[in-house]
C-alpha cells in the first residue's frame, strides 16, 4: 500500500526554520521526556491534544515525536524514517488524539514512557519557533524549557527544604535561573524544579539523592548540547 504523503515529506528530512511547532518543538519535547525517564523507552503512549490532535499526521508530528524518543536531534536526517526506525528498534508506541482539551495549550503532548520497571508521565507544550515548555512531570507542575541545566527533586514537604537545597546548589557554584515548587498538599510530597546556568557536580547529585527526605533527583542537561 502506498504511504500517505505529508507536509513533512515536502520540506524534506531536515527540520527547517525556527517556526516549526509541529516538528522541531515536538522533537524537543520528546528529548526532554526521555531525560526525565533516564533513557530511551521500551514503550510509549503519546496523546496529542487540540491542534496537534487534528494535524499530527499531516504535519509530521508523529515522526517527530518518535525521533525525539530515539534521541535524534532536530536536524537529524533520519527523522523522515522515524516510524520505520522505531518499529525496527522494537519501540512499542501508541498514539491517541484529544481534540478539545480547553484547559491545555493548543499544541500539547502527553507522554507516558516506560523503560524497564520505571514509568514517567510528561506533559509538554510546543510554543513556536522550536521553543517548548515542559508543563508537568508525573502530575506535578514543572514549567521548564529544557534550554538550561535542570534538576527535578521529589521530596517530603518539610520546613526549610527549599532553602537547604538552594544552599547546596549555591555551594556547587551553580547560578539558579529559576525555581518553582509544587506539592500534593501540606506536609505531603513536593516537587522542586530548578533551572541553572551550569550543571551540578556528580558528587552533589549523589549527596542530594542520599538524603532520607529526598525521594528522587532527576538531572536534565541542556538538551541543545
Amino acid at each position: 500500500m502506498q504511504e500517505k504523503s505529508s507536509v513533512f515529506d515536502m520540506i524534506g528530512p531536515v527540520m527547517i526554520g525556527p517556526s516549526s511547532s509541529h516538528t522541531a518543538g515536538v522533537v524537543r519535547i520528546a528529548k526532554a521526556a526521555i531525560k526525565v525517564l533516564g533513557g530511551i523507552p521500551n514503550e510509549a503512549e503519546v496523546i496529542f491534544y487540540n491542534s496537534f490532535a487534528r494535524t499530527y499526521e499531516g504535519h509530521g508530528s508523529d515522526r517527530a515525536i518518535l525521533a525525539g524518543l530515539m534521541d535524534f536531534n532536530t536536524d537529524d536526517k533520519r527523522i523522515k524514517e522515524a516510524i520505520e526506525l522505531a518499529e525496527k528498534s522494537g519501540l512499542k508506541y501508541h498514539f491517541k488524539s484529544v481534540g478539545n482539551a480547553s484547559t491545555l495549550h493548543p499544541n500539547s503532548i502527553r507522554l507516558v514512557l516506560t523503560k524497564g520497571d520505571r514509568t514517567v508521565e510528561v506533559l509538554g507544550e510546543s510554543r513556536g519557533g522550536g521553543m517548548i515548555n515542559i508543563a508537568e512531570v508525573n502530575g506535578f507542575k514543572a514549567d521548564f524549557t529544557a534550554n538550561l541545566h535542570t534538576v527535578i527533586i521529589f521530596a517530603d514537604d518539610i520546613k526549610g527544604s527549599i532553602a537547604f537545597i538552594a544552599d547546596v546548589i549555591a555551594h556547587d557554584d551553580c547560578n539558579i535561573a529559576t525555581m518553582s515548587v509544587s506539592r500534593k498538599g501540606k506536609n505531603d510530597l513536593a516537587c522542586q524544579v530548578i533551572e541553572m546556568d551550569s550543571g551540578i557536580k556528580p558528587v552533589t547529585f549523589e549527596y542530594l539523592k542520599s538524603l532520607s527526605w529526598i525521594k528522587e533527583v532527576i538531572n536534565i542537561p541542556d538538551i541543545n548540547r
